[in-house]
């Protein structure tokens, strides 16, 4: 006869204690434990293996070219290295709203039209619910299956009948297990549902395509072990509000980590953008507008063009505002800190707001060097001319160190038609290479706001 044991449980990270604690140990996180019934079996019994097969030379073993199939989306499958690797499970979290349904919904829709079964299990929907958002989106099949359900016993059933090529999990925290006593959500919910998630994908080569839920402070909600059990995650980012949309790989191990996807959100569904760079600028005025720069930033490989904007003002309160959107807040407030003690620039009695156009998030450092001229040029009222581009990291001391793919980054601003680029001197780029852009080099942060400053008087 089975024996029920309880045992206390970390939310965050699925630390694991026989008694109640305060503070995890694990990830420092407080009020995480969550108790939680665990039935064990009274006999050791010992599991049977599944696979036994023999070890081999590594030189022995063939590889499939059929194994890797594309999802119809060419922005997907750049983030996925190439497409959907067959036995693999891809974990795809985001936002409430984002549109995680909905690129897997025109997937399953692009799939389907090579003669594929397609399996979408909406845990958190009807099935008429999907249907309504399948005919807003054009998806018609015929080998399209939805099936709204939670219980994972029910699912391994249909799984087996209908023997589908990719199965879909709308979403794994909504999705329990009869063998596990807790309630769906929970860290042995979410591990037990994803072992065998992950048993059905390596032993019955099925794709499992996974929505994961995500935290108010933007991670993956579950235990962390969570990321570590599947092959690929990825997060969908953006603006809810606005209809850009990024897909970013964060692991996969069957490609590189380093490419983004952009997507553009219609009524119709999620549009890939070919041209990332001249969407984000499309609307930008001509007209010259001191605060405004334009930097090339790296997604991955591919270059972006993006505009950063900048406002500075005097505050009539003792303690001026700092706001930052789409910048690092820390980040921002070491480069106003730059400014004023290498250049003289005093913000101590002044408002600084800085935004990126087009609800980007921009974490690299190549962005320092256009948010420091886009405050600067703001607070002395001069503009930067609008067919300059500027790329830079900053150091402490005031000096401009050298960024990776610069050339990619140049050729991406010189095919829009931007005539000069200000870029660190220490990257040694030959002017000759570019014939339709001048390249201004500086050392330092002084010398590229006196490059800006003269170009404007010239």
């Amino acid at each position: 006869m089975a024996k029920l044991k309880t045992k206390w449980i970390c939310q965050n990270c699925g630390y694991e204690t026989a008694k109640y604690l305060g503070k995890c140990p694990d990830c420092g996180q407080w009020n995480t434990f969550v108790e939680e019934v665990v039935e064990t079996n009274s006999n050791n019994q010992s599991k049977v293996v599944l696979n036994d097969t023999k070890p081999c030379l590594i030189d022995e073993i063939e590889v499939d070219k059929s194994i890797r199939f594309t999802t119809g989306i060419e922005e997907f499958d750049r983030v996925l290295g190439g497409g959907l690797v067959q036995g693999s499970i891809v974990l795809l979290a985001g936002d409430p709203g984002i549109g995680k349904s909905t690129i897997l919904l025109q997937t399953g829709k692009s799939i389907c039209k090579d003669g594929r079964k397609a399996l979408y299990v909406s845990a958190e929907e009807s099935a008429s619910q999907v249907k309504l958002r399948a005919q807003r989106l054009g998806v018609k099949s015929n080998s399209l299956y939805i099936y709204s359900q939670t219980n994972f016993e029910a699912i391994k059933r249909q799984i087996e009948e209908i023997k589908p090529e990719i199965l879909i999990i709308d979403s794994i925290q909504a999705v329990y297990s009869d063998e596990i006593t807790s309630s769906p959500g929970s860290v042995s919910q979410i591990r037990e549902c994803t072992n065998i998630l992950m048993d059905i994908a390596k032993n019955k080569n099925i794709t499992v395509v996974v929505i994961g839920h995500v935290t108010k402070e933007g991670n993956i909600a579950g235990p962390k072990v969570l990321e570590h059990m599947v092959d690929t995650v990825i997060y969908f980012e953006g603006d809810r509000y606005k209809s850009y949309r990024l897909l970013r790989c964060m692991k996969n191990r069957f490609g590189t980590t380093n490419e983004v996807g952009v997507f553009n959100m219609c009524d119709d569904g999620l549009h890939e953008i070919s041209n990332p760079s001249e969407m984000f600028l499309n609307e930008r005025t001509q007209n010259n507008t001191p605060g405004s720069v334009v930097i090339a930033t790296n997604e991955g490989t591919r270059p972006l063009l993006i505009e950063i904007q900048a406002l500075v003002g005097t505050t009539p309160y003792p303690s001026p505002r700092r706001v930052s959107n789409g910048i690092d807040y820390n980040r921002l407030l070491q480069i106003l800190a730059v400014l004023e003690k290498r250049i003289g620039l005093n913000l101590s009695k002044q408002d600084v707001y800085v935004n990126v156009i087009g609800g980007l998030d921009i974490d690299e450092p190549a962005a320092d060097l256009g948010v420091a001229l886009a405050v600067a040029t703001c607070a002395r009222d001069v503009c930067v001319s609008p067919d300059t581009v500027i790329v830079g990291e900053i150091g402490l001391s005031g000096e401009i160190r050298a960024v990776n793919n610069l050339d990619k980054r140049i050729k991406e601003a010189e095919k829009l038609g931007f005539k000069n680029i200000i870029v660190p001197a220490s990257n040694k780029i030959k002017q000759d290479e570019f014939k339709n852009i001048k390249i201004k080099e500086a050392s330092r942060l002084i010398d590229a706001i006196t490059a800006c400053v003269s170009k404007q008087n010239n």
